[in-house]
């Protein structure tokens, strides 16, 4: 008898960690020849994969990276699994303000289109602070591809129809946003989902302001996946999290799915952009769709990107 029990007890953890893992796949065989997209942090995780799938549909990829070392071994794996030339390295420091000025300045002179843009780079819940003076988590997750979309929003408009894809987390139902406090930095997971609701925000006023400008605006959650995020932590928090992710996380590859569904699919671009997760529409908790205050964050990050 306990040994029966046992074994039904193993299966059915099984079975869950099996559900748990799975993902389905864009399906969708949507050509992108001619098109070019630019993805950050592409030089692994979920942006890696992503731009072997778009190359492989024979999209122009810019890999965007602050380690120019990693961009360009991910740039020479990107084009051997994609099987594709039309993969390039760009060096993009999105803690860094001044750096996201000087790449857009000179992706705008190099490329002559511009797509799909996925703002796909995040930083882990770590207190530390940006050249700017931000905490970590908002100055790279939020500010940096806020200012980085701006000042590509006038290609994107001149290539429409085009996308913006920025990649948040379900983890931003676990905190609000204090507009008086945006630069909060004392507790690392607070910080990161705060980010994370930052993200959601920044998509849906986004979508709000380029409605009718063929600009479509997606946030994307790609499940837990697999990727290289505890690189920032202890080799002691790494071996746990290791052993979690074997047990509770997707691939990468799989992770990527819903971020390349609402970069190709015309059915998504027919839903006009939203909150996706496992390559559909999904509902956001209430105060997350609060258009009142994505308004006000989107008036307050200009203000704090703006030069000073």
């Amino acid at each position: 008898m306990y040994l029966l029990s046992t074994v039904v007890a193993s299966l059915a953890v099984f079975f869950f960690l099996k559900w748990m893992k799975k993902r389905r796949y864009c399906t969708d065989v949507k050509r992108l020849d001619g098109k070019t997209v630019l993805i950050t942090g592409a030089s692994s995780g979920v942006g890696k994969e992503t731009a072997v799938a778009l190359a492989a549909r024979g999209a122009r990829v810019v890999v965007a990276c602050r380690d120019a070392g990693k961009a360009e071994k991910a740039v020479r794996e990107i084009k051997l699994r994609s099987r594709s030339l039309a993969v390039v390295g760009m060096e993009l420091d999105l803690a860094s303000l001044r750096s996201v000025r000087r790449f857009c300045e000179n992706f705008l002179r190099r490329e002559e289109r511009l797509d799909v843009l996925i703002n796909n780079a995040a930083m882990p819940g770590v207190l530390d602070w940006t050249e700017d003076g931000f905490s970590m988590c908002l100055g790279v997750n939020h500010l940096g591809h806020f200012l980085l979309t701006n000042l590509l929003l006038g290609r994107l408009k001149e290539c429409a129809p085009s996308r913006v894809v920025t990649l948040t987390c379900s983890s931003y139902k676990y905190q609000k946003l204090d507009l008086h406090d945006l630069n909060y930095n004392l507790l690392p997971f607070f910080t990161y989902c705060r980010s994370k609701l930052a993200n959601v925000y920044f998509s849906h006023e986004l979508g709000r302001l380029a409605r009718g400008k063929g600009v479509t605006s997606f946030a994307v959650h790609p499940g837990l996946v697999r990727s290289e995020w505890t690189r920032h932590y202890s080799l002691l928090f790494r071996a746990a999290m290791r052993v979690l992710a074997w047990m509770l996380s997707a691939s990468c590859e799989a992770g990527a799915q819903t971020v390349v569904y609402c970069a190709v699919s015309d059915e998504a671009a027919r839903l006009g952009g939203g909150y996706f997760v496992d390559c559909r529409p999904a509902t956001l908790r209430p105060f997350a769709r609060d258009a009142g205050v994505a308004k006000k964050l989107w008036e307050a990050s200009e203000r704090l990107v703006q030069p000073p």
